[in-house]
């Protein structure tokens, strides 16, 4: 048996996280396990979707994050890593410079990637077990500056598409109704063909949707059972979001838009349930790295 130990760094919208795995070699198999996760919350995407470029206050504080977060990749004695950032930092016009800025003070190297790629990344996740079935699925991953879209029928990966719609971009009111009418036109177009469909969601906020449902692992959450949930949370203010559902401070806003996505994605395809695999792009990104090469840390 053979013990390696990889970390995948998710530069994202909302936060910036850092996933260690263990990765086992064993006669029966490579299985995957996860070691440690950890999320700072800097919201990149408010920088960059306002202003147009990353603050040097946010700058300062990706510095200190990136150097944490390879003091605990030495501390678990992972060997190899990959840093990809998303929509945030692919649109900020000083990208290079943080990119740069990063590498010098911190060491971490990071590769900005597509909405085409990132919904490749998330594909060798568990995703990859909703691709043994003969159903028909739309993969939906919310981000805070995007969201991927994609259309699996019998295993198969049909359509994708990117739209810049994510919860950040949302609560800043950087979306107009043209957007939403893209995305309904895609969903429709794409779901049309297909007699019965069934949503599969990626991201932190269906995951703490996942858990205010109550509902046994596994088991898909409802259409009916996510509107409750999403109209319990927008009767509520900011600070009784916090205190009732014990929501993290910047969870707490971005949790009401990505509900609205879901929604609008089960009401446009026509679907009655969603799975929640919980994974995301960090969790591909171990597998990615594992099958496609990494970076030595």
């Amino acid at each position: 048996m053979k013990l390696k130990k990889f970390a995948a760094i998710d530069v994202g919208s909302n936060a910036i996280r850092v996933l260690i795995s263990n990765i086992i070699e064993s006669k029966e198999g490579v299985y995957f396990q996860k070691n440690a996760l950890v999320r700072a919350p800097i919201r990149l995407g408010e920088d960059s979707f306002t202003l147009g470029e990353i603050s040097k206050k946010n700058i300062k504080r990706m510095v200190k994050a990136m150097r944490a977060f390879k003091l605990l990749m030495k501390v678990h004695g992972v060997s190899h890593y990959q840093a990809f950032a998303t929509s945030a930092l692919r649109e900020a016009n000083n990208s290079i410079e943080v990119i740069d800025h990063v590498k010098k003070k911190a060491g971490i190297k990071i590769e900005i990637i597509d909405g085409r790629k990132e919904a490749e990344v998330i594909s060798y996740s568990k995703l990859s077990e909703f691709l043994n079935s003969q159903k028909t699925f739309l993969f939906v991953d919310v981000g805070g500056g995007s969201t991927e879209f994609t259309i699996i029928d019998e295993g198969k990966r049909i359509s994708s598409k990117s739209f810049k719609i994510g919860t950040v971009r949302l609560i800043n009111d950087l979306v107009d109704d043209r957007v939403w009418k893209a995305i309904q036109g895609w969903i429709e177009k794409n779901a049309k063909p297909y007699r019965k469909i069934t949503l599969i969601g990626s991201g932190g906020n269906i995951n703490k949707l996942f858990k205010l449902s109550n509902i046994k692992e596994g088991k898909p959450l409802s259409l009916i059972k996510l509107n409750q949930i999403y109209l319990e949370l927008e009767s509520l203010t900011y600070e009784e979001r916090l205190l009732k559902f014990e929501l993290n401070p910047d969870r707490a806003d971005v949790i009401i838009p990505a509900a609205k996505i879901y929604l609008k994605s089960l009401e446009w395809s026509g679907g009655q349930k969603i799975y929640v695999p919980k994974f995301g792009l960090s969790d591909g990104m171990i597998k990615y790295m594992y099958k496609n090469g990494k970076k030595k840390i």
